[in-house]
């Protein structure tokens, strides 16, 4: 799960990192009050999607006045944001947050994620902040520090320092630098978070360190630990159709091919994709029904792949371990005539209760094509999406 920016500043504070004042607003005029509140001379109009890039879209304004604030705001609020994370289509904006200004002597970056080769949460620092993290990896990827912390002792002084000072931290800024990175380990590891990101980081004037910007998701398995975080879903940061999903506890991705998938297990998902690729065709979605699958979850999962106009034929490729394959069956035959299937629908069933699950595909008077294995499954799903097109 994402959040904006604000939300990931109000999480944050909580912990004692340093963050600029600000206030999110819905409407223009909500901007005015919030920069009068605020006070000034300068403050920052931030358009608040779930992307990165903002800036150079033109998604973030300093300005000098209140009328100036609340016309930034409302030439925001509304329009569509296109960057390099939104793709073509870019995201509507429908909140900005308005920022106290900052004196800004230096631009640094600080990210937090598990490195799931080490099996450790691992600190990314560089003094090349306010780029794209990406782009410095690719291109000087000695700026980049790498500090692995042991989950066993957690984080220690000495990770804090050599972070600090990587980052040319001088004096009392090295006092500051350190506890900003430990209130970040903390509000990572508490908050169940899977990624945290600091870009910029900023060194002021005064040699204050502060977060001038901030990424936050979260583990979603954990979500049921902090209802204060789950409340914060933005909805229309969310494809409708995974929004809905979730609400069947189907795990979905939309894509852009035309086969679409229903499987178990997101392992199989994935080979399930893959092959779909060996063959010459393209998924259309990731879409794991999860080993307690019902007969109604699998109705609601066919819904969805059948809400993609996109999609051109279905793959149903199911390992009966814990779920049985009379009930995805069942599930199948009741989907295809509730929804009157036009496309064609090949299924491969494996495991618990197999010889029942094809009996039922079997007698449905379906026109279902029924597979021994993934390859035969891939291969005949291609070959009729082709000959039906």
């Amino acid at each position: 799960m994402n959040i904006h920016e604000h939300q990931a500043k109000e999480l944050l504070a909580r912990f004692g990192v340093t963050v600029p004042r600000g206030k999110a607003a819905f409407t223009a005029e909500e901007a005015g009050e919030a920069a009068r509140a605020l006070g000034g001379p300068v403050w920052v109009v931030k358009a608040q999607i779930h992307a990165g890039g903002r800036g150079k879209a033109g998604g973030v304004k300093v300005v000098r006045s209140v009328e100036d604030v609340v016309a930034a705001a409302r030439t925001m609020l509304g329009s569509t944001l296109v960057t390099h994370q939104t793709g073509p289509s870019g995201r509507v904006v429908k909140r900005v947050y308005v920022e106290e200004g900052c004196d800004i002597k230096r631009e640094l970056y600080l990210g937090l994620l598990l490195d799931r080769q080490t099996g450790k949460l691992t600190f990314m620092a560089s003094t090349e902040g306010g780029m794209d993290i990406e782009e410095v990896a690719y291109r000087t990827p000695e700026k980049i520090l790498r500090v692995a912390i042991d989950p066993v002792t957690g984080i220690q002084g000495h990770h804090a320092r050599r972070i600090a000072y990587r980052l040319g931290l001088q004096g009392d800024q090295v006092k500051a630098g350190t506890k900003f990175v430990a209130a970040l380990y903390r509000a990572y590891v508490e908050l169940d978070a899977s990624l945290l990101e600091i870009n910029p980081l900023v060194v002021t004037g005064k040699g204050e360190v502060i977060a001038l910007d901030a990424k936050m998701n979260f583990d979603d398995n954990a979500l049921y630990r902090h209802p204060d975080i789950e409340a914060m879903l933005d909805p229309n940061e969310v494809d409708p159709t995974e929004l809905e999903a979730g609400k069947h506890n189907l795990n979905y991705v939309k894509l852009d091919g035309q086969i679409g998938c229903m499987v178990n297990g997101a392992g199989l998902a994935m080979a399930t994709m893959d092959i779909i690729k060996l063959y010459g065709a393209e998924p259309a979605n990731f879409l794991d029904v999860g080993g307690g699958a019902t007969k109604e979850r699998v109705e609601a999962a066919f819904k969805l792949i059948l809400s993609d106009p996109n999609v051109k034929g279905i793959l149903v490729n199911i390992f009966g371990g814990i779920v049985r394959c009379d009930i995805i069956a069942e599930g199948v035959v009741a989907a295809a005539r509730s929804l009157a299937l036009r496309v064609p629908l090949v299924v491969r069933l494996v495991g618990t209760n197999m010889a029942q699950g094809k009996e039922i595909l079997s007698k449905s008077g379906l026109k279902i094509l029924a597979a021994d294995d993934l390859g035969d499954a891939a291969r005949k799903i291609v070959d009729a999406v082709r000959e039906a097109a």
